[in-house]
């Protein structure tokens, strides 16, 4: 006796269901081996080269070597010996030589300054230079004689005021001075008139005080300025 149609099973309907799901997963897997050989062809074709996977944004990526450069060889610096320029050396014996006598000698950066008092080579108000100190300028004319440098003779006076029947003034009687033992200097000692040089100072460049008797014996001087080359 056969059921009625609507208590039998729907076999027909599964099955059609499996059929579905089957050419389903054929259909994918013939898409993936599809992909697989284009992929393999295009990584064998020349010309073509496969992008690698992009890096994670927190992976660390090895950065290229540079490659080795070797030192450059060590170049020694050269010495310059230190020497004593020749006209410091001039200055210095210069200065070793003149002590021996006693005179006043002071080394500046500009050069040997020698001071001369004017009770040793002047009289009171006067240019002309006593007898009693031309041994003592012939030893520095020997000096001077001993190297090229230029030399600079400059007149001094103190403040006191003075007017008599040949100067006027401290600046007349300081330049006079220095004048005379330029003259000296050259016609008796032979001293080049192109190394020397004239100045005067008046009371203006004074070496001690003006207010004391020693002060102002002081600035009455002649001072010679062996200068540096």
């Amino acid at each position: 006796m056969h059921k009625p149609q609507y208590l039998q099973p729907q076999r027909e309907g599964r099955e059609r269901w499996l059929v579905s799901y089957t050419d389903i997963l054929t259909l994918l897997l013939i898409l993936f081996i599809a992909m697989a050989a284009q992929a393999i062809g295009l990584s064998h074709t020349p010309g073509i080269t496969a992008k690698p996977a992009a890096t994670p944004p927190h992976a660390s990526t090895a950065e290229p070597t540079a490659p080795a450069v070797e030192p450059a060889p060590a170049v020694e610096p050269v010495r310059v010996p230190t020497v004593v320029p020749a006209g410091d050396q001039t200055l210095a014996r210069t200065a070793d030589r003149l002590k021996q006598s006693g005179l006043d000698l002071k080394m500046e950066p500009r050069g040997l300054v020698i001071s001369l008092p004017q009770a040793i080579l002047f009289g009171s108000g006067d240019d002309r230079i006593n007898p009693s100190a031309r041994p003592m300028i012939g030893e520095i004319a020997e000096a001077l004689r001993e190297s090229n440098n230029k030399v600079e003779l400059a007149g001094h006076a103190d403040s006191v005021p003075i007017h008599n029947r040949r100067f006027k003034n401290n600046w007349e009687l300081s330049s006079a001075r220095g004048l005379s033992l330029l003259r000296v200097l050259t016609s008796e000692y032979g001293i080049e008139q192109s190394r020397l040089t004239l100045t005067s100072y008046g009371a203006y460049r004074p070496k001690g005080s003006n207010d004391t008797v020693d002060g102002r014996a002081e600035n009455r001087r002649v001072e010679i300025l062996i200068l540096n080359p």
